[in-house]
């Protein structure tokens, strides 16, 4: 169990100890959770901090129903077992995924304010989130941060459903997880407080 988003973030900071202002090495948080938590490894590395955000693609009438994700940078993932048994068509695919696309991208560049979009080519990517379910979110970042050739990427979440963390461990160079608990129902279980983080103090995480 943890407190909150800034205690996880600073029991990763301490495993991620050898990443401690090393060259070319970035905090990725997954915004807008992971961004709270990502704050406090970067800190503790001494490593600059970038906000990444991926959206889910909900299923018609249904949108907490993730039917896939997306990426601020246009990479996508489907899970093509609920989309054939929801029969779900491939225009409201293709209309929802621009939609999603647009409202990521336009949180991307709120996030940065007037700085230039981040460099992952040839870095180690430290990818963070407040925890992993399905990995819908993860996966897609994890694609982005490949198609953008970046040199290594660390997978560091605080918690993780063990067969999410498994399928996507194979698609990563390393993984620093804290707890991978058998009895997994969904991340904000295993915090004493995880209320929702606010694009302003994304914004302000990201400046400081």
């Amino acid at each position: 169990m943890f407190y909150d988003r800034r205690d996880a973030g600073k029991q990763l900071g301490v495993r991620l100890g050898q990443y401690a202002n090393a060259k070319d090495a970035l905090v990725v948080g997954l915004a807008r959770g992971g961004v709270v938590a990502a704050y406090e490894v970067a800190q503790a590395l001494g490593l600059p901090l970038v906000a990444f955000v991926v959206r889910k693609i909900g299923a018609p009438g249904n949108e907490e129903l993730a039917i896939g994700a997306i990426s601020e940078t246009g990479e996508a993932i489907f899970n093509h077992d609920i989309i054939s048994t929801l029969g779900v068509s491939n225009d409201y695919i293709q209309k929802t995924l621009e939609r999603e696309r647009a409202i990521a991208q336009q949180r991307s560049s709120f996030y940065r304010d007037k700085a230039p979009a981040p460099v992952y080519k040839n870095k180690t990517i430290i990818l963070v989130d407040d925890g992993i379910a399905t990995g819908a979110s993860m996966e897609v970042a994890i694609q982005s941060m490949r198609k953008a050739s970046a040199k290594k990427i660390v997978l560091a979440v605080p918690v993780a459903a063990p067969d999410s963390l498994y399928r996507l461990g194979k698609q990563v160079d390393e993984v620093v997880c804290l707890s991978t608990p058998a009895n997994f129902y969904a991340v904000g279980s295993f915090y004493e407080r995880f209320g929702q983080t606010s694009d302003d103090e994304v914004v302000r995480l990201v400046k400081e």
